[in-house]
């Protein structure tokens, strides 16, 4: 008996996750400027698995426990933590082997909102190659769940929701809710030759350059830094090992 077909399918925001069915999907949480592409670069040098938590508050009770802790708003580290959500920040032995309670303004939250997945990983421009031979060889269907910015939608989290879907096409079929999947694809069709030049005048882009952090930017904008893929797993993000 031939398998159902698999369809992908991008969900902009968070906040509307509600409508999708996801519970027999896999959900690549996307959130390029910075959660998810600080999460593969933290898992290919070495942690050993984060936990993603919605408020700062949770993050912060890992401490007694033994865990390294990290929080962000509004693109910012918070005072007291031990990390914030730069992909820098995780180039170090200090978090090599070690266990990170991590929440953040979007990226976090998006993956608490997918909770009923078959299936969570995080994606980002940094593991687009390894994410998308993996996809490839799973016989589950795939939504893109851009984090945005505060539930609203965003530029750079579709840009890399187009960039899977231009990658994946000839293997998956548009769901019935295909119109997302397809303005994902014709977006990053537009902006694939320049990302960095394209989102010049992005929400995100320009609030992260207000920070004086354009380095971690264009880092997060070039494709396959850090070939791992983060997979949420009893509550805690690992390393995927296929």
């Amino acid at each position: 008996m031939a398998s159902s077909p698999r369809h992908l399918d991008v969900c902009f925001s968070p906040g509307i996750i509600h409508l999708y069915d996801i519970t027999d999907s896999i959900v690549v949480v996307i959130d390029v400027l910075r959660a998810t592409s600080s999460m593969c670069v933290a898992m290919h040098y070495g942690v050993n698995s984060i936990v993603p938590v919605a408020s700062v508050e949770e993050s912060m009770a890992y401490r007694a426990k033994g865990y390294l802790i990290g929080a962000e708003r509004n693109g910012e580290m918070l005072d007291g933590y031990d990390l914030g959500n730069s992909p820098f920040s995780y180039m170090t032995e200090m978090v090599r082997g070690k266990d990170i309670a991590l929440s953040t303004t979007n990226g976090t939250q998006a993956i608490v909102a997918a909770k009923n997945a078959h299936t969570i990983v995080a994606g980002s421009f940094l593991n687009l190659d390894v994410l998308c031979d993996w996809l490839k060889s799973q016989d589950r269907s795939v939504l893109l769940l851009c984090s945005g910015w505060k539930n609203s939608f965003n530029l750079e989290d579709t840009l890399l929701a187009g960039a899977v879907i231009d990658k994946l096409q000839a293997d998956y079929s548009m769901s019935m809710m295909r119109d997302a999947a397809i303005a994902a694809r014709h977006l990053y069709t537009v902006a694939k030759e320049d990302v960095y030049g394209f989102l010049g005048e992005s929400s995100h882009r320009m609030r992260l350059e207000r920070l004086q952090i354009e380095k971690d930017i264009e880092y997060c904008l070039t494709p396959n830094q850090a070939p791992a893929i983060p997979i949420l797993h009893d509550g805690a993000l690992r390393l995927l090992t296929p």
